[in-house]
């Protein structure tokens, strides 16, 4: 699940989680309220069929679950380390609109008990600071009616996932052809050994699974593409963080048509995960060398 888009809602009792939870259902999240901090590592580690049409991930989070004011610093600073990219959103609103709130629907606020409401509010308010000076974004929503908010949410969410939802294009090419001008990352894999010159496999592409296996059972390529994948991992996440859109990757051979191929198809297979728009194509594997 590494790769959704995750949502953590937060803040305020009434001010309007529920309301925000749903609407992020509506834009196409898988939606969990009330999910105890300290057991979403492990919800994230559950697979996700590839087929399933899912945006991305949101979780209500609050002061209701008795732990998650002492256990969401570290929980949250330990997804961030693993490669999870998750935005908090906040909800507060005025006390007079809390009070009102609470009034008409008749709900227990979770902190009081031997104190009144209005104790209760200000205590949860103090209490979450921290929380929502970590938030990506704060609404207010003390003059918001329940479609306002939805409104709201929900185009956070859709500019959210169109955000970050860069394309990555895998190209391999030949460098007797020329270098692809619309790449961002060109890669030079001549030093590998070349099939061409094996007679039985020199009249294949790199697609062959004789020519795939002469590729790969190098000691070079098996230390090459340990490096190469950790770089891809590593810049992939600062790439989608900046924002940017497309990223194109070339993979080059003298002719393109052996090594390139066979390392494009490996990377492409690495970072080919649920959620992330990936395609390849091999600019000269039919180009006559």
């Amino acid at each position: 699940m590494t790769n959704y888009r995750i949502i953590i809602i937060s803040g305020l009792s009434g001010s309007g989680k529920s309301t925000a939870i749903a609407a992020l259902e509506d834009a196409g999240f898988y939606c969990v309220d009330n999910m105890p901090v300290e057991l979403l590592p492990k919800f994230l580690e559950l697979p996700i069929h590839s087929d399933t049409d899912i945006k991305g991930l949101a979780f209500v989070m609050d002061i209701r679950e008795k732990g998650f004011l002492n256990a969401w610093p570290a929980v949250f600073e330990g997804l961030q380390q693993k490669g999870h990219h998750f935005q908090i959103i906040f909800l507060e609103a005025e006390e007079t609109v809390l009070l009102k709130r609470f009034s008409q629907t008749r709900r227990h606020h979770p902190l009081v008990r031997d104190k009144s409401l209005l104790e209760g509010i200000r205590e949860e308010k103090k209490l979450l600071e921290p929380l929502k000076e970590a938030a990506a974004r704060i609404i207010d929503t003390s003059t918001c009616n329940i479609h306002d908010l939805k409104s709201i949410i929900f185009n956070f969410a859709k500019s959210t996932v169109d955000a970050t939802s860069m394309h990555i294009k895998i190209m391999s090419f030949g460098f007797k052809h020329g270098i692809p001008h619309d790449t961002d990352l060109v890669i030079d894999v001549r030093f590998l050994t070349n099939p061409f010159f094996i007679p039985e496999l020199t009249k294949y592409s790199g697609k062959n699974d004789k020519v795939k296996n002469f590729v790969l059972n190098h000691e070079a390529t098996h230390t090459f593409l340990l490096k190469f994948k950790d770089l891809i991992d590593f810049l992939i996440p600062l790439y989608e963080k900046e924002g940017k859109s497309y990223l194109t990757i070339a993979i080059g051979c003298t002719g393109g048509r052996h090594r390139s191929v066979v390392i494009a198809e490996t990377i492409f297979t690495h970072i080919s995960k649920p959620g992330r728009p990936v395609n390849i194509s091999h600019r000269d594997i039919d180009v006559n060398n």
